[in-house]
């Protein structure tokens, strides 16, 4: 039997007069103003897919809008009109390069691309920028998408509203979400995340990257959708469930987010209406050496507010508490990766990009202003001065950055052989000379346990015992410092081998009490951490550290004081040699008797059990002390 089927003929698009507004319409005059001056705040509210309700709620259909200025035409393509870009062209609006359509009887869960012609005459089939959700990787789609979500965690954005980050008890939990536990879904990590997180005493999670991305060898840092969660582990309710979860746990989340460079796959942002919209034309600033990816052009009006837009989204529509930049330094710099020949100054002729400069600016001053109490995070490796100054005083506005300096010093100190480290004291006690220069957090981070760098304890020298104890008094020498604390997945039971983002986390090594007593050292630390204002409430100040002993390399050791506001102190001492010292001498800061809180020699970490009684001190005499092997001992007065 021969089938006859109807054939589909084109529609001509049919433009409205000058003036008209589409009643089904997101986007009004003013919308489209602010559009065009780059300063719409909400552009997810009128830009990408938006479904339509009359006043008993019954679905009438879905507006899709998107910006394709150099367009010769542009068609909505779809699960409706089986993917047939004759069949629903899409109108321009104005003069700034909108082109919408109203589709009735379309709702959430409707698979949806733009279809784009080209100048040259080329279709070329792309995701939508503005998409909320997406389709599950390898698939590219957009998802229509509804909120129907409702928060609970109203007492936690009341706190945060009135909250003062730096002068606050700040541990991160850093970790990717596919390694972590595979197989678990946003609703269920809800459970398991929040337990774990809960029972190890952090104050923050922080997520690499969660918006959508086609590769998950990127770990998430080549971003496809800088509006939509990534459908690998659920929905955007779904994400939403695990933020609410965790807040009403007491716990702030964090993401990561990477304005620095997208990718470039065609579907996607790259020459997205046939000519380099989002990114530069010329390589030498659109081109990434290193990542051979594309960068933004932050200097047009529109790709600044698409960026500003996608860190207010998630502030605002996902109660995020911080938003950690990553890879400013190569934003900041024209020059970064490039040899001479491959990079255009400024119009100063200087290296420094000054159209970064001014984005960064605006999405801090912007993020601080629409959400108090959110941390804005700069993954910052140079020595750019400024970073958490203020925007009203030429800084980049963010509240904190990460200690990259300490960082590097630290684990190049403790990779050393103890006898070798007398030669290289200076880098555990560098880091105070600039520890106030900006608001600092110190990293562990996932950039140093991949790539052959292999795990912080393979960095140590020494027997498994040493490496352990090493390691432990490393993280108590950390959480002593001044600067908020962030340590990535699996360290903190001392995984043994190098992250990989294709396989799970170790776990089983937890049922060996080497692993687990590092893991119950890290959260007896961030309990205490949490109980001594002394180790947070001045980290921005150096009123609140003072030196007892700087300059004992020999001995491998340092002590130094932390202070609270109300004069109360904390004593760390740091022995880095495998040595005990059986008599140590220094002066304690006040007269009265002193208790170790935290010793990270204690038996029930795996330690030797070397440990003080009671201290009765006198603050203009020595006090003598067991100072264990390898380990870190805070002191507080009772």
């Amino acid at each position: 039997m021969k089938i006859f089927r109807k054939k589909v003929q084109p529609v001509e698009p049919q433009f409205p007069p000058a003036g008209y507004l589409n009643p089904n319409s997101t986007l009004g005059e003013l919308d489209l103003y602010l559009i065009g001056e780059g300063r719409h705040e909400r552009l997810w509210k009128v830009l990408g897919a938006h479904t339509k309700r009359d006043a008993d709620g019954e679905l009438l259909g879905t507006a899709f809008s998107v910006w394709a200025p150099n367009a010769r035409a542009v068609s909505l393509i779809c699960d409706h009109n089986y993917w047939d870009k004759r069949t629903d062209p899409m109108i321009p609006l104005g003069g700034n390069g909108i082109w919408e359509i109203f589709i009735p009887g379309v709702g959430a869960g409707t698979r949806y691309k733009f279809a784009i012609e080209q100048q040259d005459g080329r279709w070329v089939d792309h995701a939508d920028p503005l998409a909320q959700y997406a389709e599950i990787p390898p698939a590219t789609a957009s998802i229509v998408y509804e909120d129907q979500y409702t928060w609970n965690d109203n007492d936690w954005l009341a706190r945060r509203e009135i909250s003062q980050p730096w002068r606050s008890p700040i541990s991160v939990y850093e970790m990717h979400l596919g390694s972590w536990r595979p197989g678990l879904s946003y609703q269920e990590l809800a459970i398991a995340l929040t337990e774990y997180l809960t029972t190890m005493g952090y104050t923050h999670v922080e997520f690499l990257p969660v918006m959508e991305h086609p590769f998950g060898g990127s770990w998430g840092y080549q971003v496809t959708g800088f509006f939509a969660p990534t459908s690998r582990f659920g929905s955007p309710d779904d994400f939403k469930h695990l933020v609410d979860t965790l807040h009403r746990a007491g716990i702030g989340v964090i993401m990561d987010w990477v304005p620095a460079h997208f990718p470039k796959d065609e579907w996607a942002l790259a020459r997205f209406d046939g000519t380099a919209l989002y990114e530069h034309e010329d390589p030498r600033l659109g081109e990434h050496p290193d990542w051979g990816t594309l960068i933004f052009n932050y200097g047009r009006n529109e790709v600044r507010n698409f960026l500003v837009s996608s860190a207010l989204y998630w502030l605002l529509e996902f109660h995020i508490d911080g938003i950690r930049v990553d890879a400013v330094a190569s934003m900041l710099y024209l020059d970064y990766s490039r040899e001479d020949g491959q990079w255009l100054p400024n119009k100063f002729g200087g290296r420094e990009n000054l159209e970064a400069v001014a984005l960064l600016q605006e999405v801090t001053a912007t993020a601080y202003r629409e959400a108090p109490g959110i941390m804005m995070i700069a993954e910052e490796s140079t020595a750019w001065g400024g970073v958490t100054r203020p925007t009203s005083e030429g800084g980049l506005g963010f509240g904190f950055k990460w200690n990259m300096g300490w960082m590097h010093d630290t684990l190049e100190y403790v990779e050393h052989e103890p006898v070798h480290r007398v030669y290289h004291h200076n880098e555990i006690t560098f880091s105070i000379l600039y520890a106030w220069s900006e608001n600092f957090m110190l990293p562990l981070s996932h950039d140093e346990v991949v790539h052959g760098k292999g795990s912080l304890i393979e960095k140590i020298p020494g027997d498994r015992w040493q490496k352990l104890a090493t390691l432990r008094a490393l993280y108590g020498f950390m959480w002593a410092h001044p600067g908020k604390k962030l340590l990535f997945m699996g360290c903190d039971f001392a995984q043994s081998e190098e992250w990989s983002e294709s396989r799970s986390l170790d776990w089983h090594l937890t049922q060996y009490e080497e692993h687990s007593g590092v893991q119950r050292s890290v959260a007896a630390l961030n309990k205490n951490y949490v109980a001594l204002p002394a180790l947070w409430q001045k980290d921005t100040t150096p009123e609140g550290f003072t030196w007892i002993v700087n300059n004992d390399g020999a001995g491998n050791t340092l002590a130094f004081t932390r202070w609270s506001d109300d004069g109360s102190a904390l004593v760390s001492i740091t022995n880095f040699s495998p040595v005990v010292h059986e008599s140590y001498a220094l002066s304690l800061p006040q007269n009265g008797i002193w208790y170790e809180v935290f010793n990270s020699d204690d038996a029930s970490y795996g330690g030797s059990g070397v440990c003080n009684p009671e201290i009765s001190a006198h603050a203009v005499e020595v006090t003598h002390l067991r100072v264990p092997p390898l380990a870190t001992i805070w002191l507080a007065r009772r």
